[in-house]
């Protein structure tokens, strides 16, 4: 499935649903622990903080089949992960309240919450919930300091038991442990989001490896079959056309046979392209330079300097062993497709960075009209198009030209909205070859 945004959905969905489910665990165990504890100190049922605690675990039992109604119901899937994470620090907050406030053993509860949000919301949404948990931290101590609010189990007043310096402390090594934890996790959901995405790249990228690898010996075959009687064929009829009257008949017919023998002399050439790409001129290239090169070229295209915006996002450091030919060709392949998916004006985003494993991540994203989820399963595969006048071979070889240079490539679309195709290139064995040499 290519469906950008189902696939999103669908993970989230997934990610929440674990999270409720993680959530009532909580609160049964809750239930269960408060239980134990008091029969085992022959204590009421009515008897604090467990009264209070049973109270609080019923509300989260009764809020997680709201968020599973929710969940089902509504679309705004993350408005409802925002108000799940922040309705936990507030439930944090009333456990802690009722079991001690300052004196609570409860406050690594906002790290677990940090801990999970970071995995759901990433980065920005673990420091949303860190800075809405030190608040809440930051004012119940406060007030109970100030006589605002009364200690829910000690019969003393902060004020009256606590040095200043020490509530100031423990409020410190709060904040300071929240936000460390939610960069920390934010560091590590965001690389493993990124490893996930290179896996599924690479997953997918293989699948159609092992697919085209059976056409190679076949293809390669074909074109050579037909590149020399096609050349003679062209030779012979260019001969013809000398004895000819300009703008005869026959003279006419032979510029038409002439233009498309030049065509399929152009299929051949890419069928050979794609059968066996030739690494003689791979050298080191900037690739933020030549990037900026190609989009010059490209917006210079009266079809497209009118309706089409290239926007990029680059670092400007990134270079990749490669053809300078044959990464104009990929690039300047997939611009042309981005443009012409999209139906009147539109944009085109380019962004360009490194990944924590040194690989470069190249992402060519539109605002076209997308690829069908029927498309999708074959956009790569030669011969296969869509386009009246298409042969069939330009993604196919962008693949093998990508695959030869140790790279991948694979692309997320949905329909009316656009296609994101991202191109990762390794550090290729073909510049380790050349250097030894």
């Amino acid at each position: 499935m290519k469906n950008k945004d189902f696939q999103e959905n669908q993970n989230f969905s997934t990610q929440i649903k674990w999270l409720v489910l993680s959530r009532a665990i909580f609160a049964i165990i809750l239930i269960v622990t408060c239980l134990v504890f008091s029969l085992g100190k022959n204590l009421s049922f009515f008897s604090q903080p467990f009264f209070s605690l049973y109270n609080i675990a019923a509300c989260i039992l009764i809020l997680s089949v709201i968020y599973l109604i929710w969940l089902n119901k509504f679309k705004k899937k993350l408005v409802l992960a925002y108000f799940q994470t922040i309705v936990d620090t507030i439930i944090v907050t009333a456990i802690i309240f009722v079991t001690g406030s300052y004196d609570s053993i409860f406050t690594f509860f906002y790290l677990i919450v940090i801990i999970y949000t970071s995995m759901l919301l990433l980065q920005k949404g673990s420091l949303i919930i860190a800075t809405i948990s030190c608040l809440q931290y930051g004012v119940l101590i406060e007030l109970e300091y100030y006589k605002i609010i009364p200690p829910f189990l000690n019969s003393y007043f902060l004020s009256n038991s606590v040095n200043d310096s020490h509530i100031i402390y423990r409020i410190i090594i709060v904040i300071v442990a929240c936000f460390s934890v939610a960069i920390l996790s934010g560091i590590l959901a965001l690389q493993l989001k990124g490893a996930k995405q290179d896996l599924k790249i690479t997953q997918e990228h293989l699948k159609r490896v092992e697919k085209m690898a059976a056409m190679d010996e076949m293809i390669s075959g074909i074109a050579h079959e037909i590149k020399n009687p096609l050349a003679s064929l062209s030779g012979s009829i260019q001969l013809l056309q000398e004895d000819k009257k300009s703008g005869s008949y026959e003279d006419k017919l032979m510029k038409i046979i002439l233009r498309e023998t030049h065509r399929l002399e152009h299929i051949v050439n890419d069928i050979s392209l794609f059968a066996k790409p030739h690494t003689d001129n791979a050298i080191d290239i900037k690739l933020a330079d030549a990037i900026e090169e190609i989009i010059e070229l490209f917006l210079n295209d009266p079809e497209w300097n009118q309706k089409i915006r290239v926007t990029t996002k680059m670092n400007k450091n990134l270079s990749v062993f490669i053809d300078p030919s044959h990464f104009t060709q990929i690039l300047w392949n997939l611009l042309k497709n981005a443009g012409q998916s999209i139906k009147g004006h539109g944009e085109i985003k380019i962004l360009l960075k490194s990944s924590i494993n040194n690989r470069v991540h190249l992402t060519i994203k539109d605002s076209g009209a997308g690829i069908s989820q029927k498309d999708a399963t074959y956009i790569f595969d030669p011969f296969y198009t869509t386009k009246p006048d298409g042969t069939g071979l330009g993604l196919s070889i962008i693949h093998r030209l990508i695959d030869t240079y140790n790279g991948m490539i694979d692309f997320e679309s949905t329909p009316g909205k656009g296609t994101i195709f991202t191109i990762l290139f390794n550090d290729s064995p073909l510049k380790k070859q050349t250097t030894k040499s």
